[in-house]
């Protein structure tokens, strides 16, 4: 008898980090078979977009949907009856929470909750949620390991804070089968050029110099998007409910030394970059120890810097229009 294939569904799949992941389950080396058709849900913000799923049309089901409307989810969950939820959506920026962090408070803390009530409803044997390194705040030296205490300065590491503390709520009150992953900076193919790296890459497309905040000092670990969500996958196929696995590449590196690496890769010159006025409350340093998963569950990242810098400025070269088709968001979030 063939074995039952487990229903997925995926928030944010349309997003830089679902999308990844979907295109991982979907694909012929996905780890639990490529016969898996899973369900993507997602608002399409500015930051989700559909051309990322473009080589695995077909394969899965897409719900346009809020996962903050209580009825949009109960509505999605009746019908598909999900067994396993890997929740990726988030409002992610930093720099637009420091804007206005209402869409943060509502899609991280008021969606997770939505999803959260749905998932027990509906008896999901796993729940996966991908929170970030920020929740820990900045540390000067050595790393964060999982019980650091959560310390988020930011509006956005804030609201991702306290759906983790929701998560980890619901775990304990509720004896409910989730599982937390807190991943480092994530970059690499179809990421929205809010971010640095393909900001930067999209300016030196544009023939303007990049924006490094303050001085460029600080300190980022760098985690290739495909090591990510491989990670994702391995801790829903070998992970402990209930616990909380930090996901980081050791990758670590001054803003400044990125972009300078990043120029060098593009082969323009060292000087395309200038100095503006630093963030708010612009964090010094993130750094994770991620023994655990190592150790626990065998993960480790494969693409250092160098190597995912170089992936990351070929696809860019190549899909020039997508990039050049943000812009004007761009340009207004950064006038």
């Amino acid at each position: 008898m063939r074995k039952r294939i487990p229903k997925i569904l995926v928030t944010g799949g349309a997003g830089f980090i679902g999308s990844a992941f979907v295109r991982l389950l979907i694909g012929d080396t996905s780890p639990i078979g490529s016969r898996n058709v899973p369900v993507v849900v997602d608002r399409l913000t500015y930051a989700g977009d559909l051309k990322r799923l473009e080589e695995v049309k077909g394969k899965f089901k897409f719900y346009k949907a809020d996962i903050c409307s209580k009825k949009a989810v109960a509505s999605i969950f009746a019908k598909e009856k999900p067994d396993i939820v890997f929740h990726l959506a988030a409002e992610s920026h930093v720099d637009r929470s420091i804007h206005d962090a209402t869409p943060f408070v509502e899609t991280n803390i008021k969606g997770t909750q939505v999803l959260l009530d749905a998932s027990r409803k509906y008896n999901i044997k796993k729940f996966i949620f991908v929170s970030t390194d920020e929740v820990y705040g900045e540390i000067a030296n050595g790393k964060f390991n999982e019980n650091s205490p959560l310390k988020p300065n930011s509006p956005y590491a804030a609201s991702k804070a306290a759906a983790d503390l929701l998560v980890q709520a619901y775990i304990r009150t509720n004896n409910f089968p989730a599982i937390i992953i807190r991943p480092s900076n994530n970059y690499g193919p179809w990421q929205y050029p809010e971010k640095l790296i393909p900001l930067a890459i999209l300016r030196i497309l544009e023939e303007e110099k990049v924006p490094v905040y303050g001085k460029g000092l600080n300190v980022r670990e760098w985690l290739y998007v495909d090591d990510c969500v491989r990670g994702i996958m391995t801790v829903m196929r070998k992970g402990k409910i209930g616990q909380a696995y930090n996901l980081g590449s050791s990758c670590e590196s001054k803003n400044i030394d990125t972009v300078k690496l990043l120029l060098k890769t593009l082969g323009v010159s060292q000087k395309r970059f200038e100095f503006v006025k630093d963030r708010l409350g612009h964090d010094i340093r993130y750094s994770l120890n991620s023994r655990k998963i190592t150790r626990q569950l065998g993960w480790k990242p494969t693409v250092k810097l160098e190597q995912g810098l170089k992936l990351t400025v070929d696809w860019s070269l190549k899909h020039q229009s997508w990039l050049k088709s943000k812009l004007k968001d761009i340009n207004r979030l950064y006038k």
